[in-house]
């Protein structure tokens, strides 16, 4: 049976909130130069501000979580294609980066 309402409250760890606000900050920064991206900037900035305000709760709306899982799952894409073709060093980096945004997708936004 489908839900009717879904819950988007979400309680972050320290080093959670961590990744996901600078992920953010780094999407503004890559998005602000183009005008199409001003919804998304403004979510991701909500998303900050509410992080930053109090991270053990923090209330999301359906259009920023859709915005920041979407965002997560397309850099996973990319960073899996990325890995088929980087050498060790780069790999290594880019393993690291991959585990932490499936560990997010996974404990957080899995419905």
């Amino acid at each position: 049976m489908k839900k009717l309402f879904k819950n988007y409250d979400f309680s972050f760890e320290k080093n959670d909130a961590k990744l996901i606000v600078t992920f953010c900050r780094q999407a503004i920064k890559q998005m602000s130069t183009d005008e199409r991206f001003l919804p998304d900037i403004r979510a991701y900035q909500s998303i900050i501000s509410k992080i930053d305000a109090d991270s053990s709760s923090v209330k999301m709306t359906k259009d920023e979580k859709f915005r920041l899982v979407r965002q997560i799952e397309e850099n996973v894409k990319v960073y899996q294609k990325e890995m088929t073709k980087a050498w060790f060093l780069k790999k290594w980096m880019l393993k690291s980066m991959l585990k932490q945004y499936n560990f997010l997708l996974t404990k957080y936004f899995n419905d």
